[in-house]
């Protein structure tokens, strides 16, 4: 009996910044998780998994990351994932910075 397939999305580092980057349905590497293209079936995960790993002048390391569809886009399932959705851990700069004032306008 074959496993069910577990939702992904494809991510990698961004080549000359290092940031955590998202492959988007309409081919963009974006830094934002929600915006990834969720890709619910195996074959097109390793279609986009291979389109990705063909682009080595803008991104390094792309690999499937299990994801679930959520309100506002795709959600990391694995802590490794979310913990890499914010950034590095040690100082608030870039990202973290950013998803603060996120979450400080959804206060308000």
């Amino acid at each position: 009996m074959s496993r069910q397939f577990t939702p992904k999305v494809v991510t990698a580092n961004d080549l000359r910044e290092g940031d955590v980057v998202y492959l988007t349905a309409d081919d963009r590497w974006s830094r934002l998780h929600h915006e990834a293209e969720l890709l619910s079936d195996e074959a097109q995960a390793q279609t986009r998994l291979a389109f990705a790993a063909s682009q080595r002048n803008v991104i390094v390391g792309a690999y499937l990351a299990d994801a679930k569809a959520g309100p506002h886009g795709p959600e990391p399932v694995h802590f490794r994932e979310a913990f890499r959705t914010r950034g590095p851990s040690n100082y608030a700069h870039g990202k973290q910075v950013d998803l603060g004032k996120q979450v400080d306008l959804q206060n308000v």
